[in-house]
């Protein structure tokens, strides 16, 4: 059973020669527009290899020339791959670490107190355990040091890491928004160890990643200023959620709103990167601009649409000046002429489009997305949450029903953290003054009610909520989930709520992906039988919950995709909340007119615990029904100015094909 297979999808065959250039020549100009030496790997593992062994050549260049190598190392998810490699190199025989000094880039502070999650603990479980690092050689921040004194703390802390003649090489990753340590967007190129707050993002990270329901609100890191000391600095990014971030921090201009800018400064910085964070770098995306192409119909259509934004030109008014002008002389070879590849990208964004996502019958479906029969066709559109599937995807989920597909929806989680207490009180309240009217204010309710009411009032930040408050908000959300449904016209006994295993902790913190989780899935594809799925595809959104249901779905495709049934089912993924589809990848687009855009905020609006109380918006902070919108509006605005028809809004959906390696 495969369950990570989301971390394998891969919209884009890149060729090698642009992340693995074969001399230093074809290097310097694929690079030309990088700042900071940038190493590109194929998967997470080739890249942690790489790194391990950067580590271990500067590591005996550092005994060799002083006896001791003196390391800085951090604790984020990005670098367990690595010291994992690492520690297979040491079981193996291939180094030692007898003469390394250990020095922590980062703590957790909770004052004064040592309870609580460490970063220490972490670097520990993860490596220093598996390793022959002296225990005398491992240095942290003193965390037990009262609030007053830690300020001195940190300036000890510094000393200790100049006495050592300063670190010979620092390990920090790349985190969201460009941090770097915990030096947040704004932190100043000459920071030195010191108290930061840890910002709402960072914490439901933290509290994710250490398994806490109540994670700390501040933390110690070294500045900006001790890790570009270092002799050596190598960084890493891994996943298409640092893909925006790398490329700014690589290709675009130092600056504090971009920690990880400011690595620029420093002679000896290599950044290293899996392909898909790599993927908004200019030999990655724009490689017209740096080398000669190896064409394919997605590289084209990306091309083209980027040159009619450079020209502010439609694509049918491209000229052969145009393509010339803009680095693209190469089609203009290959094709003869601008004019037909204008005609060729046209025709392939116009066939993308289709106001039929079922698949419209007696039709001739030769350039359309999706295949006329079977028709009707049974339909299952899974929902991480009891609200994506309005938000990604209400305008194709109406069009499905209204035109006559037998449509199922199934709710993955119960998402019960995301209701507030204020609106869980509203239903209590509600109760509360109804009961004495229809009879039911006795003496269990009575005492129900005081212990959800006594349970809130006393409430502290990060207490987690009590069974019975859980299944009143799970309630809660079904109940809202139900009303859209009947407002799309969904027949109720096509409404499932699987109440995934993995999300029922009660806290932020999730469980693993399970077999039980897959089992519950995998009973309502088989009771199915669909031949049509949509599935989450916007895998950055911030909690995990969306990746790890959608691997849920993906699980119970692999096993029976060699099965006549799931042969002739097409599976659908779809973004909203969090991300739109690139216009190169999108393989069918499906219009929205105003009305049906008014009809699909209403069925966004039914989920009203959802609304400006949910605490899970993210760094976002427009509302769910705004963002799926002015997401939808900005679709449809794309593919009006390359020439095409023009739309109200649209969503947009790439296929997925079950993984053959």
């Amino acid at each position: 059973m495969r369950t990570n297979l989301s971390s394998k999808i891969k919209l884009d065959s890149i060729p090698k020669r642009y992340y693995a250039p074969d001399d230093e020549i074809e290097a310097a100009a694929l690079t030309r527009e990088e700042k900071i030496d940038t190493r590109i790997y194929e998967t997470v593992a080739e890249g942690s290899e790489g790194i391990a062994q950067h580590l271990i050549n500067a590591m005996k260049r550092a005994e060799a020339k002083k006896g001791k190598f003196v390391l800085g190392i951090g604790a984020g998810g990005s670098t367990a791959p690595v010291y994992s490699a690492l520690i297979d190199l040491y079981k193996a025989g291939k180094v030692s670490f007898k003469n390394t000094v250990v020095y922590n880039l980062t703590e957790f502070y909770n004052e004064g107190s040592t309870d609580g999650p460490s970063t220490m603990a972490s670097l520990r479980e993860t490596f220093l355990d598996h390793v022959d690092v002296p225990a005398e050689n491992i240095h942290s921040f003193n965390v037990a040091l009262d609030r007053t004194k830690v300020a001195e703390g940190c300036r000890e802390y510094e000393m200790q890491i100049e006495n050592e003649g300063g670190l010979d090489l620092a390990l920090p990753q790349v985190g969201s928004h460009g941090a770097v340590g915990f030096n947040e967007p704004g932190a100043s190129i000459s920071s030195i160890c010191r108290l930061v707050l840890l910002t709402a993002e960072q914490r439901q990270s933290v509290a994710s990643s250490y398994k806490v329901d109540t994670p700390p609100t501040t933390a110690l890191t070294m500045g900006m200023n001790t890790i570009l000391k270092a002799k050596r600095i190598i960084t890493m990014a891994w996943g298409e959620n640092r893909a925006e971030v790398v490329a700014q921090a690589v290709e675009g201009p130092m600056t504090p709103n971009v920690p990880a800018s400011l690595l620029q400064s420093h002679p000896h910085t290599t950044l290293v990167l899996d392909v898909t964070a790599a993927e908004n770098l200019t030999r990655i995306s724009h490689p017209w601009m740096v080398t000669n192409c190896e064409w394919n119909d997605k590289l084209i259509r990306r091309a083209i649409v980027w040159l009619c934004q450079q020209t502010g030109k439609p694509i049918l008014k491209l000229t052969n000046q145009d393509y010339s002008d803009h680095g693209l002389g190469e089609l203009l070879t290959i094709y003869g002429s601008g004019y037909n590849v204008n005609i060729k990208v046209f025709n392939e964004l116009q066939h993308t489009i289709t106001g039929w996502p079922g698949g419209k019958p007696n039709a001739d479906d030769t350039y359309r997305p999706e295949r006329a029969n079977p028709y009707p066709k049974r339909v299952i559109v899974f929902s991480p949450h009891p609200d994506d599937d309005v938000i990604s995807m209400g305008g194709t989920f109406k069009r499905l029903v209204d035109q006559g597909h037998d449509v199922h929806v199934a709710y993955e989680t119960s998402g019960n953290i995301a209701v507030g207490d204020e609106d869980m009180m509203r239903y209590i309240m509600l109760n509360d003054y109804i009961a004495p009217i229809f009879g039911f204010d006795n003496d269990n309710f009575k005492q129900k009610s005081k212990e959800i009411n006594e349970f809130v009032a006393n409430k502290q930040p990060g207490d987690m909520d009590s069974a019975d408050i859980r299944t009143i908000k799970t309630m809660i959300r079904q109940a809202e989930a139900r009303t859209a449904c009947k407002w799309m016209g969904v027949k109720p006994e096509n409404v499932h709520f699987l109440r995934l295993p993995f999300y029922e902790t009660g806290a932020i913190k999730k469980g693993d992906l399970t077999e039980k989780d897959i089992a519950i899935v995998r009973d309502l594809i088989l009771s199915v039988k669909p031949h049509q799925i949509f599935v989450a595809g916007d895998l950055a959104d911030p909690h995990g919950t969306h990746r790890v249901c959608t691997d849920a779905v993906l699980a119970v495709i692999d096993e029976f995709k060699d099965e006549d049934w799931m042969q002739d089912c097409r599976v659908w993924m779809y973004r909203g909340a969090w991300a739109e589809w690139e216009i190169d990848h999108i393989e069918m687009a499906v219009p929205i007119s105003p009305e049906e855009l008014r009809f699909k905020r209403n069925s966004i609006l039914k989920h009203q615990s959802q609304m400006e109380n949910a605490p899970f918006l993210g760094d976002d902070d427009r509302l769910f029904w705004q963002r799926a919108e002015e997401r939808n509006r900005a679709t449809a605005k794309l593919y009006e100015s390359l020439g095409l028809a023009s739309y109200e809004a649209m969503e947009a959906f790439v296929q997925y094909h079950p993984i053959r390696d």
